[in-house]
């Protein structure tokens, strides 16, 4: 008999998992349902004598309570904005409102292995950023206060003042828990780029190394942010940032080469007219080797490396390439044989290098000319420019697959904004996921006719505008150019907060579970968020038996969230709910999910679970 199960009121607790995993490896290191960490030592042959404290790494204070807070699961939820999103229901892409740390405990059941690039700009800790401070207790109450959504008079963000005594510290705090969730994002051939200065690339470096694992170190990328001196400066010029590159499994992971430049391409030519089309000709010697010998080719010409060269090819090779005319001798054969490299056969794309200068990866003043061309100029403090973010994409993405690319410091959206541009240059089909706090900016700035309080908000118009001009420049393709936007929010689910003094009252407020003036909507998606189900999936409403009805087919997933569902309506409503499922082509597989109140009784709900079973629904769950 099919039976009701609840839907939880958290998010995926990530220390209960893990702490699952590894009992179903190491049974044996479990004693009365408690991990006995001697007897896991002992199984994994770790000797737990000798310098035990005197490890190598980067330690700071609060580094244990960091790594606590990322396994922490999250009791908020994401609600959405369909009025001040773009195309609701046809996009895949996400711009979120909210504390970051806490939209990734959100979306990581959704999301988790999905991304093929992260790119994040976070704060660089200058003395002048805004540093987040996370609340371990309550994640989301905190948040609704620091940003003036609370019911108490909102705490105010503040900067990280190299004088606060805590400088590095209190950055570390911030960014340790936020890396260690976006790793577990990652597919397992996806890179994650990090945006850095001088001042904390080596303590980046050292966490990244610890979350990622040193053998997944991919580059540290030199970016050339600035094409003009700073005279002004005290010591240097300060003309460059750092990109920090890791891989999930770098073994895995492979890059595309960059597409070649005018000047590389203008060194390809075919005068001698050969089949396999243009080439340039490269030499045949090489710095090492052991080959010394001299060739003679099929012309009577003898050849031999350079001194203190090598043969780069065998005879076998050199008598091959002569035999198919891959060998220049110059256009009146009285020049140093070399061998001809096809354009139609090298390496696709040219290897990137671990220095982007200014003219193939923008620069700062680009960077706000960006802006300034969507009407949003003056507006955001050092904004990355489009192209840089563009040659992240080329580098980590392809126009042919539905890639993620996940930016969680959105800050005014230029990865949204390179994303768009992206797809309409190669028609790919590329995805966002952006995060942003919902920043204030003080006082509020004003442009182009329209006024801004944060930072977040920026980010939506710049997106928004963003896709208009790629669609006024583009072909008219069916492209995403949209977003939805949702915000961080406390659960659409009652949270259970005894209280000893008013219990009565506490008992009948939670006979109600469900927060008052939350929409289907709301449900619906905190419901995506908590079965592991994509919250961008498209979602189709219907009228069954007089209740709306919400079909997700990429779950498969069907929802109703209605009151008053009495016996007379049952059997309506059940019959519905199967055919549908069976129109989805999976009915046994399909997870119905109700609203446990909502049922005028137990026969009522008895009845349903009945119709449901005999219809092939397998999995029932109430709310």
């Amino acid at each position: 008999m099919l039976t009701w199960n609840p839907c939880g009121a958290e998010i995926e607790d990530l220390t209960a998992e893990n702490m699952t995993r590894l009992k179903d490896l190491f049974p044996a290191a479990f004693r009365d349902g408690e991990i006995d960490l001697a007897a896991l030592k002992q199984l994994l042959g770790v000797d737990d004598e000798g310098d035990a404290d005197e490890r190598y790494g980067l330690v700071w204070h609060g580094k244990r309570k960091a790594r606590q807070i990322a396994l922490t699961p999250s009791t908020g939820t994401l609600l959405p904005c369909p009025d001040n999103s773009v195309g609701w229901d046809r996009t895949r892409n996400l711009l979120i409102e909210g504390d970051n740390l806490e939209v990734l405990k959100l979306l990581l059941k959704s999301c988790a292995g999905t991304v093929k690039l992260i790119y994040i700009d976070p704060p660089y800790n200058t003395g002048k950023d805004f540093v987040y401070e996370d609340n371990f207790r309550d994640s989301v109450g905190n948040y609704l206060q620091v940003t003036g959504q609370g019911d108490r008079e909102g705490k105010r963000l503040t900067s990280n003042a190299e004088q606060s005594g805590r400088f590095h510290t209190n950055w570390l705090n911030m960014m340790y828990p936020r890396l260690k969730l976006a790793r577990s994002f990652l597919r397992d051939d996806g890179a994650m780029f990090v945006s850095i200065d001088d001042g904390e690339v080596g303590n980046l470096r050292h966490v990244c190394d610890e979350i990622f694992g040193e053998e997944n170190f991919v580059a540290n990328v030199v970016w050339q942010k600035k094409y003009t001196r700073a005279n002004d400066a005290r010591w240097f010029s300060d003309n460059h940032d750092h990109i920090l590159v890791y891989g999930r499994k770098k073994d895995a992971l492979q890059l595309n080469g960059l597409p070649r430049s005018e000047a590389q391409l203008k060194s390809y030519s075919n005068p001698d007219n050969h089949p396999n089309g243009p080439w340039k000709a490269t030499p045949l010697h090489a710095k090492s080797g052991k080959n010394t010998n001299p060739f003679t080719f099929s012309n009577g010409v003898t050849w031999a490396p350079p001194s203190g060269t090598f043969r780069r090819f065998n005879d076998a090779s050199m008598r091959r390439m002569d035999e198919m005319g891959e060998i220049w001798f110059g256009t009146d054969g009285s020049q140093v044989p070399q061998r001809k490299t096809f354009l139609s056969q090298a390496k696709k794309g040219v290897t990137p290098t671990t220095l982007w200068t200014h003219q193939e990866a923008g620069h700062n003043h680009e960077a706000s000319n960006d802006l300034k061309a969507l009407g949003l100029g003056g507006l955001f403090d050092n904004p990355k420019p489009v192209r840089l973010v563009r040659k992240m994409l080329e580098l980590a993405t392809a126009a042919d697959a539905e890639h993620v690319v996940m930016d969680f410091f959105a800050g005014s959206g230029t990865t949204a904004h390179a994303v768009i541009d992206a797809n309409e240059a190669d028609g790919g089909n590329r995805r966002f996921i952006c995060v942003q706090l919902p920043e204030p900016i003080d006082p509020p700035r004003r442009t182009d006719g329209a006024s801004f309080s944060d930072i977040a908000d920026i980010a939506a118009v710049r997106i928004r505008r963003a896709g208009e001009a790629a669609a006024k420049s583009g072909d008219q393709k069916v492209l995403d150019r949209g977003f939805r936007r949702l915000k961080l929010a406390s659960s659409n689910f009652r949270a259970w907060t005894p209280d000893a003094d008013g219990l009565e009252k506490t008992l009948l407020d939670n006979v109600e579970h469900l927060v008052p003036g939350r929409t289907d909507l709301d449900i619906l998606t905190e419901l995506l968020l908590r079965l592991g189900l994509d919250p961008s999936a498209s979602v189709e409403k219907r009228q069954i038996a007089g209740k709306e009805v919400y079909g997700v087919e990429e779950g498969p997933l069907i929802a109703c969230f209605a009151e008053n569902v009495t016996r007379d309506v049952v059997e309506d409503l059940g019959t519905g709910i199967v055919a549908w499922a069976d129109a989805m082509g999976q009915n046994g597989s399909v997870r119905v999910v109700m609203n446990d109140s909502g049922f005028q009784d137990d026969v009522a709900k008895t009845n349903l679970a009945s119709i449901l079973d005999q219809g092939g629904i397998t999995e029932l769950r109430a709310l």
